[in-house]
């Protein structure tokens, strides 16, 4: 399996993931042109693209949906029904473009075993993913109000994960954004704060865990070295210091991971 996040932030959000020569892609919040530029940058073939799911209808995830759609008609696009009718009703060509699933009912398409879980954001029906193929599991979560222990005990089945932690209150609350934009960000059903998304991890992570990725990292009200800081210190005293971090950027791709399969015994 491999994982690289091709945008992450509130300007876009989109992440490949790869096995056996097919690519899942978990929202498409970029242009198609990005996309497909950004995919290239990193060696991978836009048209080994077999599915897209999506995790909510805000367009700094589903902005490069439409043309997605018209250049790969045949690929098919995943949503639970509230995620599907929100982005479908104003968007003519979409209507009907979306294979609607339940969130916990698992379902496969090609290499990938794929489910959803519920995660609180201000939409209809938010979710992340759990998705397994060559013998791991990528936990991918992003836009979290709250950490839920329902989203931790997800994060505790991972080999790889994606973890959003968007900002540092002390830098949201000093920043010139408008009060009722900064009550909406650090509200229940806004944004993981660094300190939150640490303390998730450092209960539910489990000695599997090889890679955190911190995503959705405001470029106004956070640093990359405030987010790793307060993840790393939190696994430090968890026992789970051999978990490697990284920060996901908005502008350029980010390997996340290219691994073997995990090791049983």
């Amino acid at each position: 399996m491999r994982i690289v996040s091709l945008a992450s932030g509130s300007a876009g959000n989109a992440y490949a993931v790869e096995s056996q020569g097919e690519l899942l892609l978990v929202d498409c919040g970029i242009s198609y042109r990005e996309l497909a530029k950004r995919l290239a940058a990193v060696g991978i073939d836009i048209d080994a693209l077999a599915a897209v799911v999506v995790t909510h209808e805000h367009i700094d995830h589903t902005r490069g949906l439409e043309t997605l759609h018209k250049r790969h008609a045949g690929v098919p696009l995943y949503a639970n029904f509230m995620t599907a009718e929100a982005i479908e009703c104003p968007c003519r060509t979409l209507r009907g473009a979306f294979t609607v699933f339940e969130n916990g009912m698992p379902f496969r398409c090609g290499p990938f075993g794929i489910s959803a879980f519920s995660i609180p954001h201000d939409v209809s029906d938010p979710v992340g993913y759990m998705i397994e193929a060559d013998g791991l599991a990528y936990f991918h979560a992003t836009d979290i109000g709250s950490p839920l222990d329902s989203i931790g005990v997800k994060l505790s089945c991972a080999d790889v994960a994606t973890l959003e932690s968007n900002h540092d209150p002390a830098l949201l609350k000093n920043s010139a954004r408008p009060e009722p934009l900064k009550a909406r960000i650090r509200g229940p059903r806004g944004h993981l704060c660094n300190d939150d998304a640490a303390a998730l991890a450092a209960r539910f992570a489990s000695p599997r865990l090889r890679v955190l990725a911190l995503g959705h990292l405001s470029q106004e009200c956070n640093e990359p070295r405030l987010a790793v800081n307060a993840m790393r210190c939190a696994l430090d005293e968890a026992g789970r210091g051999a978990v490697r971090l990284c920060t996901l950027s908005q502008d350029v791709p980010v390997e996340v991971f290219a691994g073997l399969p995990r090791q049983t015994r």
